[in-house]
């Protein structure tokens, strides 16, 4: 993949829509493309985090723990972003990820992203704001099917 495939996958993702085309070629320069196969975990719950994932190709099934079994709590696909709150600060994993399908990510380290919040703070707030919006989704609609984590249900 080139360059410029990395920067319209980037630029997929909802949270970058609002960054210009520099801003872009910064985050897909300094990003890493990888590959996992299917099965495979790309992080686990509570794991120290310091990046972010924007998926390239195939699905991703983002998991919590229940008892000895793993719950997938959300599938996400091309375009998704996973672990945003990584980039910009530290933290811990809310979910676990393992790839449902092969599947390509590009990772974005923390001190990229601040960089480029750096270079250019004027997109600093919008981008924030949205992560917090979509932490804020994310967690209620674990909230929402908590009873599919606890042990006494049948599933």
């Amino acid at each position: 993949m080139s360059l410029d495939d990395d920067i319209r996958i980037i630029a997929s993702a909802q949270i970058f829509d609002a960054l210009h085309t520099e801003q872009l070629r910064l985050l897909a320069f300094g990003s890493e493309r990888l590959r996992f196969s299917k099965g495979r975990n790309i992080f686990r719950e509570n794991d120290r985090a310091d990046c972010g994932f924007v998926v390239a190709s195939g699905e991703i099934d983002l998991v919590r723990l229940a008892g000895d079994e793993m719950k997938t709590v959300k599938t996400v696909g091309p375009g998704a972003i996973i672990g945003e709150m990584a980039m910009l600060t530290d933290t811990n994993r809310l979910t676990g990820a393992v790839a449902k399908t092969d599947c390509e990510l590009i990772r974005i380290n923390r001190s990229l992203f601040h960089r480029m919040l750096s270079e250019y703070p004027e997109i600093a707030a919008n981008i924030h704001r949205d992560i917090l919006e979509r932490l804020q989704e994310f967690l209620a609609s674990i909230g929402t099917m908590e009873h599919r984590f606890d042990d006494r249900h049948d599933f």
